[in-house]
């Protein structure tokens, strides 16, 4: 993974493209490229080398006078290089190059071609066409300077100083100067009437082991986030599968407050059922306080549950990084595709479930996949995630949204996710573990989390403060003190309007208490092991 940075329509000085780029240095701290093309357009690049160690630098230039740069991994490159493009000769061994080539073949009709995660920029001369992938796992933003110039980068600290105007890039969608922007991305389960197809739990099972195949591809050393929850815990369980005969360990990792937190003990289950090398990482309350400026600032969010989140997310990365892995797989996306979150026991309808499962997928890259990415890649960690594989998302989200809630199995979320893993005859996980409810990661590293940093932020922040704060930031008011005291710190950092408005606020339905802590549901349940109830 990697940083990028494109200036389309300005002269500018290489130190000062270079100071801009060195903003994102944290996401490609092993080497940097600078182009500045025959026609004075700008592409820079700070790389983490993940795929191709030796001949991959950015930014890379087609056959003729295209010149890309990528952030993200596509993993049908070696199917692109032996099919579509194999009368293409190539200057690297790595996975980004198939892009500018994908470019050359079909012109602007080839992004929904590629199978992976990506932000990418290709100029061709005056023309060039800019993608970013189909959920927004990989983070993109643009705007334009005061001259009309056109800014593309990986993260809004580099073009934020810059630009009159910017805004987050469309998840799903390619931009060029012809089209303006297109959505390529428009499967059948955007629709919800369209969700028809019964659970084929073997099907199911299938996919989640292949995305999980593909999201190995790498050549530097690899390791699983590991929370004890059932996502990441399904995610570790197929990855120690797939990599038995390959000589590699696999190393998990997992983080809380004390050795009794949650998610520690249940992740402590998994680790020695899979036999992996585990690694207990430990944080303070103050020191997650401690760090909340300098995570805001990588962050680039207020959203008050993805910075609770975050902060155990980028002590945890911060350690891994220290110990030389470079990729690890996570569980992201589950919960959005299958309604896991506790809040989705209390939709009104089946229609209304599948709505909402598919709003929250759509708005993952302002959520989770933003947390995901941007805690681990401060670190310059690159985080896979294969429940948002292409495939697995066709296969889970067409499924009737009656066989996925919650209320179709005494209550228990995820059902049929848990039932497709629940194997006896080889077992992927702990029975306690594959039943256990739903625990999200802020609460499961310890629950003195939460309720301390809430009591803290409250003590920062006045009633005045909060008489006025819709005066004061007008887009997107802050509704608690806890809120408050994250925009101050945002505000600091981006004071733009522009800024205020990329950041969605993630906000649970059908509960009273809209606190976005799984413990404000009213079915949620300490320590969070549930016993298995169904056994259809």
């Amino acid at each position: 993974m990697c940083g990028i940075l494109a200036v389309i329509g300005k002269d500018l000085e290489k130190q000062k493209i270079a100071d801009l780029s060195k903003r994102m240095s944290h996401r490609g701290p092993d080497e940097s490229g600078l182009k500045i093309t025959d026609k004075g357009h700008v592409l820079a690049h700070e790389r983490l080398s993940i795929v191709d160690l030796t001949t991959g630098i950015q930014p890379i230039q087609g056959t003729g006078d295209a010149w890309m740069v990528h952030n993200g991994e596509i993993y049908n490159h070696m199917e692109l290089r032996n099919n579509e493009l194999k009368e293409h000769s190539f200057r690297t061994t790595g996975d980004s190059e198939v892009i500018v080539h994908m470019y050359e073949k079909y012109g602007y009709d080839f992004v929904d071609k590629l199978d992976g995660v990506f932000s990418f920029v290709i100029i061709d001369g005056d023309d060039f066409i800019v993608g970013r992938d189909l959920i927004g796992v990989k983070p993109l933003y643009y705007g334009t300077d005061e001259s009309g110039a056109l800014w593309f980068a990986s993260e809004m600290k580099t073009l934020a100083d810059s630009c009159v105007e910017f805004s987050a890039f469309p998840p799903g969608h390619y931009y060029t100067p012809e089209t303006g922007f297109v959505r390529y991305y428009t499967p059948d389960w955007f629709e919800s009437e369209k969700a028809v197809q019964p659970a084929d739990l073997t099907a199911l099972r299938e996919s989640l082991i292949e995305a999980t195949r593909k999201r190995l591809m790498a050549d530097v050393p690899l390791g699983v986030l590991l929370s004890g929850g059932l996502d990441s815990s399904l995610t570790s369980s197929i990855a120690a599968r797939l990599m038995e005969d390959t000589g590699q360990k696999l190393h998990s990792f997992s983080i809380g407050l004390d050795s009794e937190a949650p998610d520690l003990v249940a992740a402590r289950k998994v680790a020695e059922f899979l036999g992996t090398e585990h690694h207990e990482i430990h944080f303070s309350v103050e020191e997650g306080i401690s760090i909340l400026e300098k995570l805001v600032w990588h962050l680039e969010t207020y959203d008050v549950t993805s910075i609770r989140a975050s902060t155990p997310m980028y002590f945890l990365s911060k350690a891994i990084a220290e110990k030389g892995i470079k990729v690890v797989l996570s569980g992201e996306g589950s919960d959005e595709i299958f309604g896991g979150y506790l809040y989705f026991k209390n939709a009104p309808s089946a229609e209304e479930f599948q709505k909402e499962t598919i709003r929250r997928v759509q708005r993952l890259a302002t959520a989770d996949c933003l947390r995901a990415d941007k805690s681990t890649m401060a670190h310059g960690l690159e985080a896979r995630v294969p429940f948002l594989d292409k495939a697995f998302l066709k296969t889970a989200m067409e499924i009737v949204p009656e066989e996925k809630m919650p209320v179709t199995y005494d209550g228990i979320e995820k059902y049929i996710l848990r039932k497709a893993f629940d194997t006896p005859e080889k077992p992927f996980l702990p029975e306690e573990v594959l039943w256990r409810q739903k625990e999200q990661f802020s609460d499961g590293v310890g629950y003195n989390w939460i309720d301390q940093l809430i009591e803290y932020a409250s003590k920062q922040v006045s009633d005045v403060d909060m008489e006025t704060a819709a005066v004061k930031y007008p887009v997107n008011t802050p509704a608690t003190k806890e809120a408050y005291f994250y925009r101050e710190i945002f505000h600091k950092h981006f004071p733009q309007d522009s800024a205020a408005r990329t950041v969605k606020r993630w906000v649970p339905k059908w509960q009273k208490d809209l606190d976005p802590s799984g413990r404000a549901n009213e079915t949620h349940v300490a320590p969070g092991l549930v016993k298995k109830l169904v056994k259809a």
